[in-house]
């Protein structure tokens, strides 16, 4: 069984169930001594493969990957970006941050501005947040009723599959962290001043609907999970299993591509340089 499928969304996934604390990969799964030092330098070699395959990726000039990074307030999407991702050559991988729409977004379709930031080919894209804020933060207040959000998961599973049909590949994450988990995290930005810049009073307000965001998480990615779109669930109070995981399952289908540099060409073999 591959990674992907170890930790692809389950038939009859309830949420609740979910451990987010399990170890299924890596020395921690195995309980080796320096477990959380040995899967932090694993899954800095896999980052190293990840930026020797990008290479090949951009110059091929022609898949297109999107990744996807949906979680609760510190459930670790910017440290997922930087250990996972941190070694990939700019130049042809980007991150977009969906923060709340301006008054010109809101003026179009939900997913107007997300289309605008979706990977040209040779691109790796990493979306922080994504589209699907809209059928969680927007259902979770009320922003939207409950048929308005299964017109919107329809929405969204033919936007992406249009994506995919065009050249897209999709990875979806859902970094899965407990409530215990959360509060600890939080309390650790606001004991340590040099932390205060990542805390957001905001995210003691969304704490307080901590049951009804579950309930939205598990209702859509249950109705948006597809074969062309998969989500997967990732164990997240351990941020050495998590970027381990995540990092293996993009390593694996960059892997299952088998990239190729594009032929040489044969006119540059008689150039010369003085």
């Amino acid at each position: 069984m591959s990674i992907a499928e170890v930790f692809h969304l389950p038939q009859g996934f309830k949420l609740k169930d979910s451990d987010a604390n399990r170890k299924l990969i890596g020395a921690a799964a195995a309980g080796q001594p320096d477990a959380k030092a040995v899967d932090k330098l694993q899954t800095l070699r896999i980052g190293e493969k990840i930026s020797d395959l990008q290479e090949i990726f951009v110059a091929a000039h022609a898949p297109k990957l999107l990744i996807i990074l949906q979680g609760m307030d510190t459930s670790g999407k910017d440290g997922t970006v930087k250990a996972v991702f941190g070694q990939v050559n700019p130049l042809g991988a980007r991150t977009v941050a969906f923060k709340a729409p301006s008054n010109a977004e809101k003026d179009h379709d939900y997913l107007w501005r997300v289309h605008q930031e979706v990977p040209a080919k040779g691109e790796m894209v990493i979306f922080n947040r994504s589209h699907y804020e809209e059928v969680l933060i927007a259902r979770v207040h009320e922003w939207i009723t409950a048929a308005e959000c299964e017109q919107r998961y329809a929405h969204i599973r033919d936007f992406e599959r249009m994506l995919s049909e065009t050249g897209t590949i999709i990875l979806k994450f859902f970094l899965h962290i407990s409530k215990d988990e959360q509060k600890s995290r939080l309390q650790e930005r606001l004991a340590d001043p040099a932390k205060h810049w990542k805390f957001d009073p905001q995210d003691l307000a969304e704490r307080e609907h901590w049951d009804a965001y579950q309930d939205a998480y598990e209702r859509a990615l249950k109705a948006t999970d597809t074969p062309y779109a998969p989500w997967y669930v990732i164990p997240s109070d351990s941020k050495t299993q998590r970027n381990l995981v995540i990092a293996s399952i993009v390593l694996e289908r960059l892997e299952s591509l088998q990239l190729s540099f594009p032929p040489g060409n044969p006119e540059f073999s008689k150039l010369k340089v003085e």
